[in-house]
């Protein structure tokens, strides 16, 4: 209970307060609660609204004092107020007072009660007037209210969001502690515009002029930034104000700027763990690549080839070298003279173990070597014991800037060296060292297979066309010519074989073979063969018996999953009168000099080893005509079946002019030419003509 001084004193002047009509009729229309005391401090007039606080009426408290009206906390207030203005005749205000209502609705109200001493005509004390107000309503509404307030504020630091608030103009006119607190800005730097001085300055134009177009338009303001912290630091904060506008126009704007650093930071690590994925996947990718071009590189040279394809592709290398070790001389020999830059002090072909480059290292250390930069290589190739000067020299005139040596190693074992090089700066990850030297490894291999096979097949060659004729024999009434072309380079040397010889009886055998597979063991197996079918036939000479003999032979000699087909003729020179017997083989074709071709009939029988009984048939070489035998490399292919082979062959013969015709050694290599075109040859074809010439006049 406090004193009100500034409460002004009413003085009633000629006024009946005891008039029962006008007080009645006052306290009837008045919204307040009223009640009068005398000097004794008992109740003499009293409203019902005064009354429903202590849940009487009005006749219940008059002539009462207030001790004996009334109860509790409310008797005390009351009691307390009355006596302070019945001793100092000043009137006393009490703000606001919780009471709880005793009348049927119960529950607490909300009071301003007044007290006012009330004197007479001699200015003598005549009792005390209180006046009461019912402010529940209002205190609820101010209640709820702060209580919206405490919400929205603690919504708001609990979503960490800095709140401000600025002129109509865009300028800052009030305090954002918050804001403060992370920037470490005092008040007067961030009034006005002050907050765009703790912008990034890469970002600053930009905000600053979405800013003020947000504030031309009177549109809201969506951006981002980042923001440099108390701690020197930057963090990213996406910002959002609102124009409030009245009757309008705009009085103020409203903004909220939200620390996003953890979102940032996270989509940067997820987009940095996807460049990562990206580039693995991409490695992997390429790594299978090289693997696969590799697998099907089978000689040195195309080894070579692949490798600097890759180094061009995957590694976007301006150069690439590859050396292979010659241990007898302890010298690394270079199998691509442009893979090293053309520039004075740069060894030649051949490099000496001794001399220290990028790839004698990584032979020497078994081990990868990067040089990132001219001063990475030169300060290994220093620690390697190279001349200064000469490294000097080579920088000043080279315009390599990166260099990557790698060691070519099968089981432990040094074959050569790779060498990368970049006209600019490389950084290597461990990343990239992982799937460089993977790649070498897998260039080891190929290097490793490419080098056995060009011997293998160096021997097989040798092996093969050791065993075939050196040349034809040249027999009267007939002409002999023959085509032998080696499968693509991406196949080993095969068993094809063809021979032509002249028996006891003047007659002429020819034959052309075929064992299945490749490489030294096919050839040997060719030789056998050939040698066997040599000494039957000039022994006995009949088809059927040179075959039979075969049987056992190819029986006693070779392995039972080994294939063997022939082809095996033998002409009466002049005439052409002759027999032919088939183990396996394609049919012989007949071109008659108008460019008929017939295959010959009969069974075409089955491969030598295969128990049977050998059948030859009558096949004649009418004067004039050419019977052609051939492997089935000739016809047959990935794309093309046996069927449809020899279908195509019969046409292509009936496409060549007559003088192709009439001559055996055009008309093979228009058959070949014709036969091979459009298709990727994967076989060895291997082709023999039997010419007998027309009878002239002479004759």
């Amino acid at each position: 209970m406090s004193a009100e001084t500034s409460v002004p004193r009413p003085r009633e002047s000629g006024v009946d307060i005891s008039d029962p009509a006008l007080f009645e009729g006052l306290l009837a229309e008045a919204p307040f609660a009223f009640a009068f005391f005398d000097t004794g401090g008992r109740f003499t007039r009293v409203n019902q609204s005064f009354a429903d606080i202590g849940g009487l009426t009005a006749g219940d408290l008059v002539g009462r004092s207030v001790a004996e009206a009334l109860s509790g906390e409310f008797a005390s207030l009351v009691e307390a107020a009355l006596n302070r203005v019945l001793e100092e005749h000043r009137a006393v205000a009490n703000g606001d007072q919780r009471l709880r209502a005793a009348s049927s609705t119960g529950g607490i109200r909300h009071w301003v009660l007044s007290f006012y001493p009330i004197h007479g005509d001699k200015g003598a004390l005549a009792g005390v007037a209180l006046f009461g107000v019912d402010v529940t309503e209002r205190q609820l509404t101010e209640e709820e209210l702060r209580r919206s307030e405490e919400r929205y504020r603690s919504l708001v630091e609990s979503q960490q969001q800095l709140v401000w608030i600025t002129a109509p103009s865009g300028a800052v006119i009030e305090d954002a502690p918050q804001w403060r607190a992370i920037t470490g800005q005092s008040l007067e730097e961030y009034l006005a515009h002050g907050w765009l001085e703790v912008v990034h300055p890469d970002d600053r134009p930009a905000a600053e002029e979405a800013w003020r177009e947000a504030l031309r338009g009177r549109t809201m303001f969506e951006w981002s930034y980042r923001v440099r912290t108390r701690a020197s630091g930057y963090r990213h904060f996406e910002v959002r104000a609102v124009p409030i506008i009245r009757h309008g126009r705009v009085v103020e704007w409203v903004g909220a700027n939200s620390d996003v650093t953890p979102q940032r930071e996270a989509e940067e690590m997820r987009g940095r763990l996807t460049d990562q994925l990206g580039a693995a996947a991409l490695r992997t990718a390429r790594l299978q690549g090289a693997t696969a071009m590799l697998a099907e590189a089978l000689t040195v040279e195309q080894v070579v080839q692949v490798i600097i394809d890759v180094g061009r592709t995957a590694l976007a290398a301006d150069r690439s070298a590859v050396a292979l070790l010659d241990t007898d001389r302890a010298v690394l020999k270079l199998t691509n003279s442009g893979g090293m830059p053309d520039i004075p002090g740069v060894a030649g072909e051949e490099i000496p173990l001794g001399h220290a480059s990028v790839m004698t290292m990584a032979v020497n250390s078994r081990r990868p070597v990067f040089a990132e930069s001219p001063e990475s290589l030169r300060a290994q190739l220093v620690e390697a014991g190279a001349d200064e000067a000469t490294i000097a020299g080579f920088l000043e005139h080279s315009d390599e800037r990166s260099w990557v040596g790698l060691p070519l190693l099968a089981a432990g074992r040094a074959l050569g060296a790779l060498r990368f090089a970049h006209t600019r700066p490389q950084k290597i990850s461990q990343e990239d060292g992982v799937f460089l030297e993977a790649l070498a490894g897998q260039c080891a291999l190929a290097v490793e297979r490419a080098t056995l096979f060009e011997r293998e097949h160096r021997t097989a060659e040798t092996l093969q066309r050791s065993l075939l004729p050196d040349r034809l024999p040249v027999i009267p009434g007939v002409v002999l010519a023959q085509r032998f072309r080696s499968g693509s380079r991406h196949v080993q040397v095969g068993g094809d074989w063809y021979d032509a010889f002249l028996l006891e009886d003047s007659r002429v055998a020819a034959v052309v073979g075929d064992v299945m597979g490749k490489g030294v063991k096919a050839a040997a197996g060719m030789g056998r063969i050939r040698n066997a079918m040599r000494a039957l036939a000039l022994t006995n000479p009949p088809p059927a018996a040179v075959l039979t003999g075969l049987d056992r032979v190819f029986g006693a000699t070779e392995e039972e999953e080994q294939v063997t087909t022939l082809a095996y003729m033998v002409v009466e020179p002049g005439s052409g009168e002759g027999t032919l017997a088939l183990a396996g083989h394609p049919p012989p074709l007949l071109v008659s000099p108008q460019g008929t071709a017939v295959l010959a009939e009969g069974e075409p029988g089955t491969p030598l080893g295969w128990p049977t009984t050998r059948k030859q048939l009558k096949f004649s070489v009418p004067p004039g005509h050419t019977a052609v035998l051939y492997s089935d490399g000739l016809v047959e292919n990935r794309k093309r079946g046996l069927d449809a082979g020899l279908a195509e062959l019969c046409s292509v013969v009936g496409e060549a002019p007559p003088e192709v015709l009439g001559n055996p050694h055009m008309l093979l290599d228009f058959l070949v030419d014709r036969m091979l075109a459009g298709y990727e040859q994967d076989d060895d074809v291997t082709v023999l003509a039997v010419h007998v010439p027309a009878a002239t006049k002479s004759d």
